[in-house]
């Protein structure tokens, strides 16, 4: 029977598959893009839904979701460029 640290490649100390901060603050934009998309989507079905409200609440409620992971991203790009 093998563990998950059995076969945790970074267990040796190794770093060959380390993100470097650009590609960190690449990838954090690309999230915060997939939020954003998400977030008008929601909204957008939200607004068209007239005949189940609590449809429409789930909606809202993913796409208020939608919005504090977007500042957060949004927050963790502006801290990791300063920073950098």
């Amino acid at each position: 029977m093998s563990y998950n640290h059995d076969i945790d490649y970074d267990r040796d100390g190794d770093r060959e598959d380390e993100l470097t901060e650009t590609q960190i603050v690449n990838l954090l934009k690309s999230s915060l893009q997939q939020e954003e998309e998400m977030l008008k989507t929601y909204t957008i079905l939200a607004e068209r839904i007239h005949d189940n409200d609590v449809l429409k609440n789930r909606l809202e409620n993913f796409a208020q979701g939608n919005a504090k992971r977007s500042r957060q991203l949004e927050e963790e790009i502006k801290q990791n460029e300063e920073s950098h």
